[in-house]
């Protein structure tokens, strides 16, 4: 039981770095990229992004392992290839569900793709799936090695301690951001 106890603490980790991520990339496109000024990229209060952290996940547990075995046609790895499409796909599926859902909750569009070609309702597009591919190359490439060893660096004791610090940080701003919704 401990030992899936610390295997959940560690994906939530993962889960919250891919968030803080997606956050810095939101912002980083809005700021730098579109020169739109900064705003909170995020649904909650705190600087993270949770829908990156649920597909960066759904990387892990479809995709990563097609890394790890590597795909060849001929002497060629084309594994790189099959996870541009599997996260490109992944992503704009959760990012669709996601755009119901937080257009439920909030009554809003929190984004809007009806300038970007092939788009569907102005909820994903082809631009950001794209993007989103190769976002699932970098996760997968660079990314979760170097978390898995940020986190490997953790003792049980400092990673039970993180995760509890962090799960409750993010608890408490959905909270408060549930509240705010319904007042």
């Amino acid at each position: 039981m401990k030992h899936r106890l610390a295997i959940f603490e560690k994906y939530f980790i993962y889960f919250f770095m891919y968030s803080v991520f997606g956050w810095l990339y939101e912002v980083f496109l809005e700021v730098v990229i579109y020169q739109w000024g900064f705003s909170n990229r995020g649904f909650l209060f705190g600087p993270y992004t949770p829908v990156y952290g649920f597909g960066a996940l759904l990387f892990i547990v479809f995709l990563y392992q097609i890394k790890k075995n590597r795909i060849y046609i001929g002497k060629i790895n084309i594994a790189p290839i099959v996870i541009f499409f599997g996260a490109a796909m992944i992503a704009t599926v959760v990012e669709l569900i996601t755009s119901y859902a937080l257009e439920l909750v909030t009554t809003e569009k929190l984004w809007d793709y009806t300038a970007y070609a092939f788009n569907f309702q102005g909820r994903i597009a082809l631009n950001p799936s794209i993007r989103f591919g190769l976002g699932g190359i970098i996760f997968l490439y660079v990314l979760q090695p170097l978390f898995e060893k940020i986190v490997a660096l953790l003792s049980p004791k400092k990673l039970h301690f993180t995760f509890v610090l962090l799960g409750s940080m993010m608890l408490i701003d959905l909270v408060f951001k549930l509240f705010q919704i319904i007042s």
